[in-house]
């Protein structure tokens, strides 16, 4: 199942065609309120009043020229200004690829200073998300030049990447900000972990090394990007075990999964931020979220049903 909603998502002619089927609209809108900006910061501004923090997103990668690279970083520009005006706890998460990585690297790099000289002047961040495994190193590279010089910048690790544990300990000398997520990418055994069981031990055995550093003085911000309750417990445990609140790293979770538990958490002294998503362009996105867990294909299928 997961290798064919991986197989589907990759697909040029099913990309073009699922979206404008009405029945595929209804389901994905269990991943997001809306396509329209307007409807992530409305539901963003809800989430302020249950001291949720939000992260937005716009859907889209690889763009082809150099100008929809320039669209894309004026939108989240506008989107900035629309987080300080509305008082929002809310964050970017960028896609290089959205910026024009694949056309000009240097220019992507200038678009994601901009929008963290931009994110600063309100003391907000931005995070770059991360994609496929042939842009790992490429996006690491990019970090560690953007942050060098932006303090309020972030980046996703994927806990089923093999080199990860290399690359949090390259980037710890920075007081880097990490958003460490499973992964979502259909990635081969060489470069990747396969099994559930052997992501979630390595997932867990990164957030500890990233919480040991922060006993240890490193000044470094962490993001744990997962639904698992009990991983996030598991982690909170070898917190306490370092000395550390709960508070020393920040649940994050995808707009329309486990909003009880986030609520829960909250409750529970946890730090939690909700990744919401917008845009036209959810076909490959929505279908990595299918292949992430059986039970949102049921969930879908359920709207579909219905």
């Amino acid at each position: 199942m997961r290798t064919l909603l991986l197989w589907m998502a990759r697909s040029p002619w099913l990309r073009e065609r699922i979206p404008r089927l009405s029945f595929a609209r209804r389901a994905v809108r269990r991943f997001m309120p809306g396509e329209e900006p307007e409807a992530a910061l409305t539901q963003a501004e809800a989430f302020r009043e249950q001291r949720i923090g939000s992260l937005f997103t716009r859907l889209g990668e690889n763009v082809v020229r150099a100008e929809e690279g320039e669209a894309t970083a004026q939108h989240y520009l506008g989107m900035l200004d629309q987080i300080a005006v509305r008082g929002i706890p809310g964050e970017l998460s960028v896609k290089l690829t959205q910026l024009g990585f694949d056309v000009d690297a240097g220019r992507t790099l200038e678009h994601m200073g901009r929008l963290a000289d931009r994110a600063a002047v309100d003391g907000g961040v931005v995070w770059i998300d991360m994609e496929g495994s042939a842009y790992t190193e490429r996006t690491v590279a990019v970090y560690e030049r953007l942050k060098a010089g932006h303090a309020n910048t972030g980046i996703c690790l994927q806990a089923y990447l093999r080199r990860t544990a290399a690359d949090i300990q390259r980037l710890l000398p920075l007081e880097p900000a990490i958003r460490l997520v499973k992964g979502a990418y259909d990635e081969p055994a060489t470069l990747a972990y396969r099994t559930r069981r052997e992501v979630d031990a390595n997932f867990a055995a990164l957030a500890v090394a990233m919480l040991e550093a922060r006993a240890a003085g490193r000044a470094v911000r962490i993001g744990v990007g997962t639904h698992d309750v009990a991983l996030i417990e598991q982690i909170a445990v070898h917190a306490a075990a370092l000395g550390l609140p709960r508070t020393a790293f920040e649940v994050q979770m995808l707009y329309g999964i486990r909003l009880d538990q986030q609520r829960r958490l909250v409750s529970e002294g946890y730090a939690v931020r909700d990744l919401i998503a917008y845009g036209s362009a959810w076909y490959p996105w929505y279908m990595r979220r299918l292949a992430e867990r059986p039970a949102n294909v049921l969930f879908a299928l359920r709207q579909i049903m219905g």
